[in-house]
């Protein structure tokens, strides 16, 4: 097997420079979006969690170096499994951001007094608990009443599994003592150690897999089928959190799981109210002395503001809330002897060299491959092969190379020779000046690179075709029966010929021909980011669905952006979130008449949906273009900003004719008098305080225009 996206390793190295941060953070996007399916939808993870967590951090490191790349931020979980129903999450169920170091956990603590503009002395009361990982539930109570219960799943949506988790004594089946009429309670389903271990036992016995750790031994448990199975497994509960509710319940994290105690759930016992980082910092390290003799497992300890009122004021960032981190735990090394030094072609051209380690166990981990990123890297460690390495896991994560043990270095190992030629097609690989990324210039003739595409276009967080995986992508497109991504949606035409090949069959061709047409209707933003185009992740397509809202005008708004110094262009720039970068790649990819006539062909065979409507739809600011300028006094520009958002409105840079509404601070300069000139409507900051806080929607509701 290639060492490509089921295996390769990512560490941390010297932050890459734009487009190579923009190449890795597209693959890191892909790798974490499979690696999600596997471990949510199918218990059958393919990295460790450990693993996983590398990723993550790679990838979030990249998107807070390079905002301007700003590629997906995969996202949480996976789609729900068509085993069960579909339950939407009323209050999405997000992940959290990790923190791998006290210098991480300080900046998490600057981020919060920044966002909220509070002092540098003022005080941050927290919540602390351990960090379990097992499978994320949400529990929905009506008039005391269980009524519904769901997984996580991909965030937005998840899975019933209501008559599983009635099995648990766990989870109570009416609420003791006054609840809300509905309120939603979230916790941890998990598996102690030694019953992890009876279990495996058991499982041996009777001739059946053994799991792979506790966490996955939790989610086959309660995802069953066959709830008598569920019954007759040793499942836990702890309640940590709180989706939506018809009342307020409590003013602060700490009041609230005393409310789930007195309900009759159980809360981890080791959590503990901070009343500030000092106390955080401390409860760490308790936590990590602490940590063996648990009975079960724990990776790290989950920070909360405690302040629920700050909680709702700071939100959320992406997928992960502003006012809680996970920090994990401390590192630990071992060595093992580099082997080989291969290549990957990813769909942009770009070549990542990979590792092939001989396998070491590290804390649990058995480790084979690693990324070496570039070849500036590889000069930086001076990585040869048939060096020992030194690899670290720093908080229970995947191993990162950390050096090479030169006196260890055998005789004939010579220095790692950069390809000069593609390893898929053998176009000549070039390093653009100023870039640390070496790429293939054979473009749609490179088979690696359509190849790619195609995956791309068909993946779970973009068009998200079941059947039409990386092996029958490779082969059909060997084979002549796919060049493009519009060649999917003929492939009805070749059904028999399909149902022939080896190991297909009438069955198996029909179940691919009905989920291609399932995936005829797409909405905007997924159609986006199924193109593949440089820089244009999935936040990124989600951001640019919303502002343009239908396909037509997405298309014709790039189309006008080709052109230097255009209304559309102009617009294109302002939207918050688009830098330069991303502007250049969207008129690049516009400006090729081939992707037009690609994009033509598509929607000749596609319905497109428009851009849902926002969250904060039928809010005060609902569907307008807002514009903040000047400095704000009673809230930071992020929370600002967010606070719009989440009203509906589509906030952007420069103030146009299409401006709805702009606010005006202190010391507001051209673009308050932009605003004059072209009669756009301007507020004060304190009419700006109203409007957000809900107090403003009467005058909102009229002719955002002045009189003529």
């Amino acid at each position: 097997m290639p060492p490509d996206r089921r295996t390769a390793k990512r560490g941390a190295a010297r932050p890459p420079k734009p487009d190579a941060a923009a190449d890795e953070a597209a693959q890191l996007a892909a790798e974490l979006a499979r690696h999600d399916h596997a471990y949510y939808a199918l218990d059958a993870p393919l990295i460790t969690d450990a693993e996983y967590d590398a990723l993550r951090r790679r990838y979030t490191a990249l998107l807070a170096e390079h905002a301007e790349a700003a590629p997906a931020a995969a996202r949480v979980g996976a789609p729900p499994s068509a085993a069960f129903g579909k339950v939407g999450h009323r209050v999405p169920m997000l992940s959290l951001g990790n923190a791998f170091s006290p210098d991480d956990f300080t900046e998490f603590c600057a981020r919060i007094r920044r966002f909220l503009g509070l002092a540098a002395e003022t005080p941050l009361p927290m919540v602390g608990e351990p960090k379990i990982d097992g499978l994320s539930i949400s529990l929905t109570y009506e008039r005391g009443r269980f009524t519904r219960g769901a997984t996580r799943g991909d965030g937005t949506q998840g899975e019933d599994v209501t008559a599983n988790l009635r099995t648990m004594k766990a989870v109570p089946q009416s609420l003791d003592g006054p609840a809300p009429a509905l309120i939603e309670v979230r916790g941890e389903v998990f598996i102690e150690k030694a019953d992890f271990l009876a279990l495996n036992a058991a499982q041996a016995q009777a001739g059946l897999r053994s799991f792979a750790n506790p966490r996955n031994a939790a989610a086959g448990s309660l995802r069953q089928l066959d709830v008598s199975i569920t019954a007759s497994r040793p499942l836990a509960l702890f309640a940590y959190a709180m989706g939506d509710a018809s009342e307020p319940v409590a003013a602060t994290h700490w009041d609230y799981l005393q409310r789930l105690l007195s309900w009759g759930f159980a809360v981890n016992p080791h959590s503990r109210r901070l009343a500030d980082e000092a106390d955080a910092r401390t409860f760490f390290e308790g936590m990590a002395e602490t940590r063996a003799s648990l009975a079960y497992d724990i990776d790290g300890v989950v920070f909360k503001i405690d302040d629920l009122s700050w909680q709702r004021r700071l939100g959320f960032a992406g997928r992960e809330p502003r006012w809680a981190i996970a920090q994990k735990f401390s590192a630990e090394r071992a060595s093992t002897q580099l082997q080989d030094i291969r290549v990957q072609v990813g769909r942009t051209g770009a070549l990542t060299p990979v590792a092939w380690l001989a396998p070491v166990n590290i804390g649990g981990v058995l480790v084979t491959r690693a990324t070496l990123h570039n070849e500036d890297e590889i000069a930086r460690l001076d990585a040869r092969i048939g060096d020992t390495v030194c690899l670290q896991r720093a908080g229970d994560v995947i191993p990162q190379i950390v050096s090479v043990l030169v006196h260890l270095r055998p005789p004939d190992a010579v220095p790692y020779a950069p390809l000069t030629q593609c390893p898929a097609c053998g176009s000549l690989a070039v390093r653009p000046p100023g870039e640390v990324v070496r790429r293939c210039t054979g473009g749609l003739t490179c088979p690696a690179q359509t190849v790619e595409r195609l995956i791309h276009f068909c993946s779970r967080r973009a068009f998200d075709i079941e059947g039409m995986g990386e092996k029958t992508i490779v082969e059909f497109h060997r084979d002549g029966l796919i060049a493009g991504p519009a060649d999917i949606f003929r492939l009805h035409a070749h059904e028999a010929a399909i149902a022939a090949r080896d190991g297909w069959g009438a069955a198996s061709a029909g179940n691919l021909v009905r989920a291609i047409e399932q995936r005829r209707t797409v909405p905007l933003a997924r159609f986006i980011f199924a193109l593949g185009i440089r820089r244009i992740g999935e936040n990124n397509a989600k951001l640019l669905a919303r502002h343009y809202t239908s396909f037509a005008n997405w298309r014709d708004q790039m189309v006008g952006a080709t052109t230097v110094g255009s209304e559309a262009r102009s617009a294109l720039g302002s939207i918050i979130g688009v830098g330069e970068a991303v502007a250049d790649e969207l008129t690049e990819f516009f400006a090729e008449q081939r992707n037009l006539a690609v994009l033509d062909e598509l929607a000749q065979l596609l319905t497109i949906e428009d851009a849902h409507a926002p969250a904060g739809a039928g809010g005060a600011l609902s569907g307008k273009i807002v514009v903040f300028t000047g400095s704000l006094q009673t809230m930071s520009r992020p929370e600002a900003k967010a606070r719009a958002e989440a009203m509906g409105a589509r906030v952007t840079d420069t103030v146009s004719a299409r401006t709805d509404l702009v606010i005006v601070g202190a010391d507001a300069g051209s673009k308050a008098k932009r605003a004059a000139a072209l009669g756009v409507r301007t507020v004060s900051e304190e009419e700006w305080t109203l409007i957000a806080s809900g107090d403003g929607r009467q005058g909102l509701a009229e002719d955002s225009r002045p009189d003529p």
